[in-house]
């Protein structure tokens, strides 16, 4: 989910802790989205293992300055295989970050302190490194399936040293 963020009403507060992703509205359940984009980024599967790899190629809809899609509300009738995430499959995705608001949330536990939904800043997610900008280096469009192989990259899957802070450092 790469939409441009949008803040649920005051009166709405910490609903990710009181509610449950099947409860919650489209706003609420939107603005879950951190706007990090790793989501947006070419994965490849190992058919052996089932292991997923990241690259930083990321979809063809994808701004990656903005980390926001071109075309969120017909994505799927662009890009065939983009996935919606919903309450049901965000449970079971494997290659969502473990940074994924979405995830989080299932998992039961807490949004870091640089989701938009906690600092009140959406820039705090490019602030804290955890988003694609200035990462990606292609799109699907730039880069042939068959040369994927050569853009795997580790870093989609880690959180870095400053997101894992319990705040944003003084």
């Amino acid at each position: 989910m790469t939409a441009p963020p949008k803040k649920p009403s005051s009166q709405e507060g910490f609903f990710w802790k009181t509610k449950t992703l099947e409860e919650m509205s489209d706003v609420e359940w939107e603005s879950l989205c951190d706007g990090c984009a790793r989501c947006c980024l070419e994965k490849l599967e190992d058919e052996d293992t089932g292991q997923i790899y990241f690259t930083h190629v990321s979809c063809k809809l994808l701004d990656a300055g903005l980390c926001t899609c071109k075309d969120y509300a017909n994505r799927s009738d662009k890009v065939a295989d983009c996935v919606r995430l919903t309450p049901q499959n965000v449970r079971t995705l494997n290659w969502l970050p473990p940074s994924c608001g979405y995830r989080l949330v299932a998992e039961g536990r807490d949004l870091y302190w640089w989701h938009p939904l906690v600092s009140g800043d959406p820039n705090t997610v490019h602030e804290a490194g955890v988003s694609v900008r200035g990462r990606v280096q292609g799109t699907e469009d730039d880069i042939p399936d068959a040369d994927l192989e050569d853009h795997i990259v580790r870093w989609p899957m880690l959180l870095p040293k400053r997101a894992r802070l319990k705040k944003w450092p003084a």
